[in-house]
């Protein structure tokens, strides 16, 4: 079975977008967002994925992700609940370790959230100076649940 483990953070200034050695324009929407298991559909530029997320214990999920072609993805995000999310991912290099980092457009406009996948959960690790405070355990930060009335 596939692990995501990762660390959410909110991001206090902009400074990372001249760290970053790349950016692509996301597309995302939730075919279930249903605590124990969420269905996601991504187009990042100009490739899709769908993505199962299973419910996990902290900052570890189970995670299945799968290439799907680009107008299956497009056709998917039709039937997708609402709302459907746009983003803008930046790849920061801090120390050996890559962040992504998403600046949201839309009704979720300013919001923007640094990500740092790990290998395991006693990874340690450096964290950048836009980094603000840890929200890997706060549900409203989730990706399925962005934008809709908690």
């Amino acid at each position: 079975m596939a692990v995501e483990i990762e660390h959410k953070y909110l991001v206090k200034n902009d400074s990372y977008k001249n760290e970053s050695c790349s950016k692509s324009q996301i597309t995302q929407g939730f075919l279930s967002r249903i605590p124990e298991r969420t269905v996601r559909v991504r187009i990042r530029d100009q490739e899709a994925v769908i993505t199962i997320k299973g419910k996990g214990n902290g900052m570890s999920h189970p995670e299945f992700e799968y290439p799907v072609p680009l107008d299956d993805a497009r056709q998917m995000l039709a039937l997708c609940e609402p709302p459907i999310i746009t983003k803008t991912r930046h790849i920061v290099m801090y120390e050996g370790n890559r962040w992504e980092i998403d600046e949201f457009h839309g009704d979720l406009n300013g919001l923007v959230i640094a990500e740092l996948e790990v290998p395991n959960e006693d990874y340690t690790f450096a964290i950048p100076s836009f980094v603000g405070c840890e929200v890997t355990n706060d549900r409203r930060y989730y990706n399925s649940q962005l934008g809709i009335s908690q």
